[in-house]
């Protein structure tokens, strides 16, 4: 029994992973950084969204990777 090898074939699910992963790490980046803009917001615009200074103590607690 021979093994034909080529340098033709290529394997088109490795990238997969690193596309998941990459977008993966893409929405907890930018989940840490509206939770962190959010701490920033005044008064006047969390009362126009209703959102209160608990809501965002709330959301900026949890971890990045929690939705």
């Amino acid at each position: 029994m021979s093994l034909c090898l080529s340098n033709n074939v290529t394997n088109n699910h490795d990238s997969g992973v690193f596309i998941r992963l990459n977008d993966r790490l893409h929405v907890w980046l930018d989940r840490w950084q509206q939770r962190d803009e959010l701490t920033h917001w005044s008064d006047r615009d969390l009362h126009d969204v209703g959102l209160s200074w608990s809501d965002v103590a709330n959301e900026a607690e949890k971890p990045f990777w929690r939705a």
